[in-house]
């Protein structure tokens, strides 16, 4: 098998490229194999990787499937994607044959228990990742069962586990929806080897090796790879660090605290030491991160060719998280924020890699192609939209520093903060011929756009489209210090900045902010701060994001401890489904349906002074119509004996149109109510 002269590091091939002379290169004319016809169509008798995937298959970069696809089909190997396969039985496993290597299983983009639940525990009623944003599609903690489908499809073909699930899951963790500590997946899933952040190194020295013959078990010293140790195996003990065992995490919060201390402290690829945690009599073993990608390397994982669209198999099937990228261009991945509820970090690694100018206009050249393209590039970004090209300006530090944000509690003096090359690369990608508008969608990080004014007058004359959606998270110092964002004095100086490039400009234009409800340290006090806050500056925010504590993440850890698993002391955590329900209220103060809540939360504080029709009052001291009509909507409900209205009934007082039955999560469920957690 040709494997175009790799080495085994597992490097991609540099590409020399001058940032003068983007290339044109035309859309792929058919995606990678998806099912048996496609397998047989190419005359194949076999494949060498079958990548299992609970996403919708959408042979775009975005997709990690689809860019790793290419990348081993780029090296001369046989791939095929099992998109979404019915889990019920191993049938759909042996859809292409025994693959050569190895099955390659993620439950997808996102958390499969994120995916399916929102924080309160209920059944979210779509899914971005599905075709029509269906339901159903992909199981609960889907890596467990599609590890234990392939291994019953075919014994003793390799399972490798990857992809946001197994990576944040990978040593013991905090479960939100069982609540309790978890074994590492690997465990689990009983996968030979599990990938955890970025894949292309690794999966490229996996194929190659498996390929030249060696066995899962040699393949144990592969940076950003985790592995199981049976009960007889010697534990290695070099440049190694030995975590708090699974027996004492699970029962001890302060040992779990000090464990996600170590993790995060062994996250930079340059410095970071394996980690070992027993479980039992076992021990699984994660070595350090892979290295990050150099800009060649980056250019040529995402100038593959692409089809950019979801497979023909799912016809006129709306996929909505392909419509948000669908003409959109990544320019970066990573971030050195370290957000304390962000898996970006944990996940992509907190090192920027960037890619050439050249090559991200020739994928904006590309797009022209597409004959749905309107001329409007819908983003220009990346996990933040403002950190491209940036680095630490000092490498022979960089390659020490165990910090785990650059830009808190201050941006790091060795930063580069240049906008220099963004600047340029925004203005060479709205010159581009055929190009009518380049948005930015991602987020910005307001602390380094503030460093430079030019970036925020390029940003708000060219590439805002009446709203740019930003991400102050709260108000209170102490729920900030929490989160690892800067202070509220930040969002102002910004907002002030913006309203004047604004009107510089001519235009009017919006700051949309989002804020978090119930993020560790945030009591109704600072709730309540924050409400006053969005009063007195007239933001009605129309989307609140409740936190849900993500596997890894520092926030989960405080969340399930109670403990700053740094500093070892307390933080306040609102557990109860009550104190969550007053918090979010409190975001949207101004809808009357909230009216209640909001008073009970100002009550139980002794705010009754923001309670009438002062100038700071969040509520009247007379409930509007519509809070008196839900209250007795919901008596009524309660006197019927809990049952609820017939689906696509309209009440008359309601201004709403009827809506569609919910199908539950899972399906030939005889109910859409969730079942009850043993």
């Amino acid at each position: 098998m040709s494997s175009s002269g790799q080495s085994s590091a597992g490097l991609l091939p540099i590409v020399d490229r001058s940032p003068d002379a983007p290339t044109v290169r035309p859309l792929a004319t058919t995606p990678l194999v998806a099912t048996r016809a496609e397998m047989e169509a190419r005359g194949w008798d076999y494949v060498d990787v079958v990548f299992v995937t609970g996403d919708a298959y959408v042979d775009h970069p975005s997709f990690a499937m689809a860019l790793l696809g290419r990348v081993l089909e780029r090296e001369g190997f046989r791939v095929a994607i099992l998109s979404q396969p019915d889990w019920h039985s191993c049938e759909p496993w042996k859809t292409f044959g025994r693959p050569r290597l190895y099955f390659a299983v993620s439950a997808g983009n996102m958390d499969s228990m994120i995916n399916h639940y929102t924080a309160n525990r209920k059944v979210r009623n779509d899914d971005a990742y599905s075709p029509g944003g269906a339901i159903g599609r992909r199981p609960d903690r889907a890596t467990l069962a599609y590890c234990q489908r392939a291994r019953e499809a075919y014994r003793g073909v390799p399972v490798i586990a990857g992809g946001v699930e197994a990576s944040l899951r990978r040593l013991a963790h905090y479960d939100y929806w069982s609540d309790k500590v978890r074994h590492s997946i690997v465990l689990d899933s009983k996968a030979d080897l599990l990938v955890f952040g970025m894949g292309e190194r690794p999966i490229i020295e996996i194929t190659q090796r498996l390929a030249a013959g060696q066995t899962v078990r040699e393949l144990r010293d592969i940076r950003g790879v985790v592995y199981r140790l049976g009960a007889s195996e010697p534990v290695p003990t070099e440049n190694t660090l030995e975590l708090p065992s699974y027996e004492q995490v699970s029962t001890d919060k302060p040992a779990f605290a000090e464990a996600t201390k170590i993790i995060h402290n062994e996250t930079n690829p340059y410095n970071a030491r394996r980690l070992v945690q027993r479980h039992g009599r076992e021990a699984i073993v994660a070595n350090p991160p892979a290295l990050p990608l150099t800009q060649p390397e980056m250019d040529r994982a995402y100038d593959l060719p692409y089809t950019r669209r979801p497979h023909p198999m799912y016809g006129n099937a709306r996929i909505p998280a392909y419509e948000v990228v669908r003409h959109s261009v990544q320019i970066m991945r990573g971030c050195f924020g370290g957000c304390t509820f962000c898996s970006i970090t944990a996940h992509e690694g907190r090192i920027i890699q960037s890619r050439s100018a050249a090559s991200v206009l020739g994928e904006i050249r590309q797009l022209q192609n597409d004959a749905s393209f309107t001329g409007v590039i819908s983003d220009i970004g990346g996990p933040t939209a403002n950190m491209y090209e940036m680095r630490c300006s000092r490498p022979e530090v960089e390659a020490k520093c165990r910090r785990l944000s650059c830009v808190h509690p201050k941006i790091c003096k060795l930063l580069g903060t240049d906008h220099g090359p963004l600047i340029d690369l925004m203005r060479r990608a709205r010159q581009e011929p055929g190009i009518k508008k380049v948005l930015v969608a991602s987020g910005i990080r307001m602390d380094l756009a503030r460093r430079d004014p030019r970036y925020i007058r390029e940003l708000v004359e060219h590439h805002v489209g009446g709203y740019l959606k930003i991400a102050p998270e709260h108000t209170d110092a102490r729920v900030l210090e929490a989160m690892k964002k800067p202070g509220p004095e930040d969002f102002l100086e910004f907002d002030r900045q913006f309203k004047r490039a604004s009107a510089a400009a001519g235009k009017k234009q919006y700051l949309i902010p989002y804020y978090i409800a119930s993020h560790p340290a945030s009591d109704l006090d600072a709730m309540i701060d924050l409400a006053v806050f969005l009063k007195r500056n007239g933001y009605r925010p129309d989307q609140v994001q409740d936190f849900i504590p993500s596997p890894m993440d520092i926030a989960a850890c405080m969340y399930h401890t109670g403990i700053d698993p740094f500093t070892k002391k307390p933080v306040y955590v609102a557990r109860h489904l009550r104190d969550r329900k007053l918090q979010r209220a409190l975001l949207q103060f101004f809808k009357p349906e909230n009216y209640f809540e909001v008073r009970k939360a100002l009550e139980s504080a002794g705010r009754q002074d923001l309670i009438g029709s002062g100038c700071d009052c969040l509520i009247p001291e007379n409930p509007p119509r519509e809070a008196l009509q839900q209250r007795r909507d919901e008596a009524k409900h309660a006197l019927a004996g809990g049952k609820r209205p017939k689906a696509g009934a309209r009440d008359k007082h309601s201004k709403n149109p009827p809506s569609s039955p919910k199908a539950g999560y899972r399906p030939k469920r005889k109910t859409a109510q969730r079942r009850p957690r043993p």
